[in-house]
């Protein structure tokens, strides 16, 4: 039986050097911190190998005042977790679409830009998922700089929905 450590080794192992550093942040999880121009040459390894699967696409606003936003790609094999974390610019948060090799990820590709504001460039599905074609542009609900419209005096939001 493979334990979960070996699971984790393997995993590195096969992102080879093209990560800047790792840490644990949690037992059977480890993280690797990634370059944005790294990310596809560390996915293409473990895709290729059949490592576990790619479980969620995470954004990540660490504040305003980081000037920066993070990309969690959670590749997960039984209880290990592969995390490869991706930092980039709040002003032009641009990161290639991994969709060329694990072509399910549209869904989380599309959330990500849509929510963060983070361009998955490359793409083959850049619509909305969630929001209306009416929201503005360049407003993302799940950055922290966000501010939800007050309700108006009936308790409906602006437009009468309930917001």
């Amino acid at each position: 039986m493979t334990t979960t450590e070996a699971l984790l080794a393997e995993g590195v192992s096969l992102v080879g050097d093209r990560f800047v550093s790792q840490n644990s942040p949690e037992p059977n999880r480890i993280d690797l911190i990634v370059e944005p121009e790294n990310l596809l040459a560390c996915v293409k390894p473990l895709a290729e190998a059949h490592w576990g699967f790619l479980s969620a696409i995470s954004g990540l606003d660490p504040g305003v005042d980081s000037g920066r936003l993070e990309v969690l790609y959670h590749f997960r094999n039984k209880a290990a977790v592969l995390t490869l974390r991706v930092s980039l610019p709040r002003d032009n948060p641009v990161i290639p679409s991994v969709c060329g090799l694990i072509p399910s990820v549209s869904l989380f590709e599309r959330e990500l830009m849509e929510m963060f504001g983070v361009v998955c460039e490359g793409t083959p599905d850049p619509r909305r998922l969630f929001i209306s074609d009416d929201w503005p542009e360049g407003v993302f609900p799940l950055r922290k700089d966000y501010i939800v419209p007050p309700l108006s005096p009936s308790g409906k939001g602006e437009k009468g929905s309930t917001a």
